[in-house]
């Protein structure tokens, strides 16, 4: 890697907006096919979860800073009483992975998206 890509952003090395969008719509088409975990969206305005989760991952990637959502923990309080725990964070990571991957995004930039993701497991487990 040069060092001008070194000194990008995650968001900038993975295709900014674009793949942002790209990979929150393919995760969640994922995440809505996995009997494990798709009931904790049962009753979720998708349109919505979409447009936070975009924003969100913008931020966490280093892009602009749009999101006004909730902190993990409290936005994740409701789920964590319907029974989330660990194994339900492993497969929304395994989407993760599999949603990059599927997007042609390189191993060492998935790896630091997963450190991001993995980094918020405590609050949104409320832990």
């Amino acid at each position: 890697m040069s060092e001008e890509e070194s000194s990008k952003s995650l968001y900038e090395q993975i295709g900014g907006e674009a793949a942002v969008d790209a990979a929150v719509d393919l995760f969640y088409r994922k995440v809505l096919a996995d009997h494990r975990i798709n009931r904790f969206f049962d009753n979720t305005d998708m349109e919505a979860q979409a447009a936070k989760q975009k924003a969100f991952l913008t931020m966490a990637f280093g892009g602009p800073a749009n999101y006004t959502g909730e902190d993990m923990r409290t936005g994740h309080a409701k789920l964590v009483k319907m029974g989330l725990n660990a194994s339900h964070f492993d497969a929304v990571m395994e989407h993760l992975g599999a949603t990059m991957k599927e997007l042609g995004v390189p191993d060492d930039l998935i790896a630091q998206a997963a450190a991001i993701a993995e980094s918020t497991r405590n609050d949104v487990l409320g832990l």
